[in-house]
């Protein structure tokens, strides 16, 4: 076997389709977000502004964020020193996760050290706990809830996305004494859809199930308190167990999950992602328990408004300019192009040309023939950098309308 040669047509497979991943350089510049500097592949430095980061509310400079890790840094030095089982469990990461638990209403909370961690780890487990569990999974769900469903070795049964009366066929047609759970989430990050929470908890309720939600989009974004679609429509004393992350909206690092104190004690005891997996350290879990509480208060809130709006305003413009966007009414602004070639080619030459950072979408994290370009404004995106980026689109959408060949060159 020529091991080599079988990574080279592997690679050779994804250059071929248009869909090989470029990873960009870049440097963030703390007090000038979403402002970067690119690292080029020929050595030199280029500004840049991020329009496809997930530090959504720019919390990743914050002050009181930045504080918080300081003063756990210097207190504590750098790393937590073990798993959460063996000295790795520090007041940092108990405070963080009694903040979680009072964000989402819940008796407790369990963090892990990255929201897909949290998914793989909690529902790749659940089936240990209830023998026989039948998972009803969203078709649209994340890549991580995907691996934990497949991994659990149970039952499970796929739905079309957001098709709650195909739902409800499937959980009639399995026995009714038979342990079910609904994984879903609130906001699909690829569309920008909501889910319907309220029938499917309806559903969960007829049948019997238990109900899982991804907020990971969705945490210290929507809510009078930044705890997600279903704080905001005052839906979260009917979900059983609440994942999300600390690496977006609350810009530091993370993932956890919230739910009864017997759910994530048993999820803690029994989940080898988190048993096994070193904890965060304590200057992380500070800065993101200074994050959850800021973005509680009113000041949290009107970041908010400030983030809704500016999404308001770009999708506003892209459309009048009659770009193909998709619009469900939240913060995601995707562009769709349809070709992997396009699709890179538009991104490329965003960079190149104006200095605008927007990773190109591609398959498998998207189905083919639905490549785009997908724009995460954010209240520190002003006037001026708006402008920039929807006088570049119009160009180069221009450009790619009248010189197809070219761009696919």
């Amino acid at each position: 076997m020529d091991y080599n040669a079988q990574l080279d047509q592997a690679i050779n497979r994804l250059h071929e389709e248009g869909r090989y991943r470029t990873f960009i350089d870049i440097e963030r510049e703390k007090g000038n977000f979403p402002h970067a500097t690119w690292h080029r592949p020929d050595g030199e430095k280029q500004p840049v502004t991020i329009w496809c980061g997930n530090d959504y509310l720019g919390m990743g400079q914050n002050s009181v964020v930045l504080t918080a890790m300081a003063e756990a840094l210097e207190a504590t030095g750098a790393g937590s020193g073990g798993t959460r089982n063996i000295s790795g469990t520090t007041v940092y990461h108990k405070r963080l996760e009694a903040e979680l638990a009072d964000l989402h209403g819940k008796e407790a909370a369990l963090l892990f050290t990255s929201a897909y961690i949290a998914n793989d780890a909690t529902l790749s487990t659940l089936p240990k706990l209830f023998p026989g569990l039948i998972i009803y999974s969203d078709e649209l769900n994340h890549a991580s809830m995907i691996e934990g469903v497949r991994r659990n070795g149970g039952a499970k049964r796929i739905f079309r996305h957001n098709d709650v009366a195909h739902l409800r066929e499937l959980l009639a047609a399995d026995d009714p004494a038979t342990p079910k759970l609904i994984a879903f989430e609130s906001v699909y990050s690829m569309d920008g859809d909501f889910g319907p929470i309220e029938a499917i908890c309806d559903l969960a309720d007829e049948f019997g199930a238990l109900t899982y939600i991804d907020e990971v989009h969705a945490v210290g974004m929507y809510g009078p308190r930044g705890a997600g679609v279903a704080e905001r429509d005052r839906l979260m004393h009917r979900l059983d167990i609440i994942n999300g992350t600390l690496a977006k909206a609350y810009g530091v690092m993370g993932g956890y999950i919230a739910a009864s104190e017997k759910m994530c004690d048993a999820i803690r005891s029994y989940a080898p992602g988190f048993i096994f997996t070193t904890s965060l350290p304590p200057s992380i879990a500070a800065g993101a328990a200074a994050s959850v509480a800021w973005l509680k208060t009113s000041q949290g809130q009107r970041l908010r408004d400030a983030h809704q709006q500016q999404a308001k305003v770009l999708k506003l413009r892209l459309k009048g300019m009659g770009l193909p966007i998709i619009d469900h009414g939240s913060h995601i602004v995707p562009v769709i192009v349809g070709d992997p070639v396009h699709t890179k080619k538009l991104s490329d030459m965003l960079l190149d040309q104006f200095g605008i950072y927007v990773q190109p979408i591609n398959y498998p994290t998207v189905p083919r023939g639905t490549e785009r370009l997908r724009f995460t404004p954010s209240p520190v995106h002003g006037a001026s950098e708006t402008d920039k980026l929807v006088r570049a689109m119009d160009n180069l959408w221009s450009h790619c309308a009248l010189n197809r060949a070219e761009l696919s060159a």
